[in-house]
């Protein structure tokens, strides 16, 4: 399989064989079935990453093969948004024959909307100067003549040169309501923007009759947190990247909403604090008593949550747990499912074409 030809009569065998490999994976934990929500067959991926292989006078982009290591050429990329589609060989033709922009660039890598924006950021192996500067912005501009709406960034090592701005603001429709995302450059985003939408409503479902306030952990640039707002009092919210909190910051204010608290810290280090194990400055001023969560959201990275985190997570009445890592999930799951019941059971199809599985448990304490 190429990137230019994805097996898109193939879909519906390879979403079975995910339905089946997550009904195995939970059956010891006697979860319900899965609810299955389907991606997009194309056009389905926000962001994109690809290497620039050079040769002689031409340029283009390039993939490996994770198996074989062989290298493949990519003119165009079906999983990618339209929009990189249309931005891909657009960059190529503005770089090609601009020494200042082509020499030693290695990789190219793409971010953007439904809304239609886009951040595109080359990657060098050499310092970037003026006139790297000069044409770059030239490159922008004859970009946006050619109605892209696009920002560029210039990397390096210990370099970052951004010509305007190094953030897009994503709008999407979640239950009737439009939100504002603010998407930086390099900064964790959900890749499937339709199921990030799919993912968003299930979460809003499942907590439909949810009481008191919310407790979220690794809550990035507000993803969850400021979609949820609407089913709670409250929201209490942790992310340790300063880029993200700063998006999740910004969010908040562009979305109206009043209810929710981000906090700069890791999960573990909330554990602790939650357990008072030690202080933390960033608390100074929160009362983390006076907050009534009977709901605890979890979105943790592929190695799941820490065993002192699931300790803590299972004092929850419902916990509701987002896994782009099955595996890890299930041995959370042993933990957890001591004190508490799988109600319901999610798979969200984030990753087509790909043996990855993204889900969405809700728990109950029996």
């Amino acid at each position: 399989m190429t990137p230019e030809h994805l097996p898109i009569e193939q879909y519906d065998a390879q979403l079975a064989e995910k339905v089946a490999r997550l009904q195995s994976l939970m059956a010891p934990f006697a979860a319900p079935a899965p609810e299955v929500f389907r991606s997009p067959v194309s056009h389905y991926r926000m962001r994109a990453e690809f290497r620039i292989w050079h040769d002689e006078d031409d340029l283009y982009h390039i993939m490996f093969d994770q198996e074989t290591k062989q290298r493949i050429r990519v003119n165009t990329f079906p999983a990618a948004s339209s929009l990189i589609n249309a931005l891909m060989p657009a960059m190529l033709d503005g770089v090609r024959d601009i020494p200042a922009l082509r020499y030693k660039l290695f990789q190219i890598d793409y971010l953007t909307t439904m809304s239609n924006q886009a951040v595109v950021s080359l990657l060098y192996h050499r310092k970037l100067n003026e006139e790297w500067q000069e044409h770059a912005q030239a490159l922008r501009d004859k970009l946006r003549a050619q109605g892209f709406n696009v920002h560029l960034i210039g990397r390096a090592t210990k370099t970052k040169i951004e010509l305007d701005q190094d953030f897009i603001d994503e709008r999407l429709t979640v239950a009737g309501k439009e939100m504002i995302y603010r998407q930086v450059e390099n900064s964790f985003t959900q890749p499937n923007a339709a199921m990030n939408v799919q993912m968003l409503e299930w979460a809003l479902d499942a907590t439909k009759d949810s009481s008191g306030d919310l407790l979220e952990l690794y809550c990035g640039n507000g993803n969850f947190s400021l979609a949820l707002a609407r089913n709670f009092n409250r929201v209490l919210a942790t992310e340790i990247a300063k880029p993200s909190v700063a998006a999740a910051q910004y969010n908040i204010e562009a979305n109206e909403i009043d209810n929710v608290q981000i906090i700069r810290m890791a999960a573990e280090d909330f554990t602790q604090a939650m357990n008072d194990v030690r202080e933390f400055n960033r608390l100074k001023g929160i009362d983390l008593k006076s907050y009534q969560c009977e709901t605890i959201f979890v979105d943790p990275p592929r190695s799941g949550l820490d065993a002192d985190t699931v300790k803590m997570v299972q004092a929850y009445p419902r916990i509701l747990y987002i896994s782009c890592n099955p595996q890890t999930l299930c041995e959370n799951l042993e933990t957890l499912s001591e004190t508490h019941n799988v109600s319901r059971l999610a798979l969200f199809d984030q990753f087509p074409y790909t043996h990855h599985m993204e889900c969405g448990v809700l728990l109950t304490r029996k």
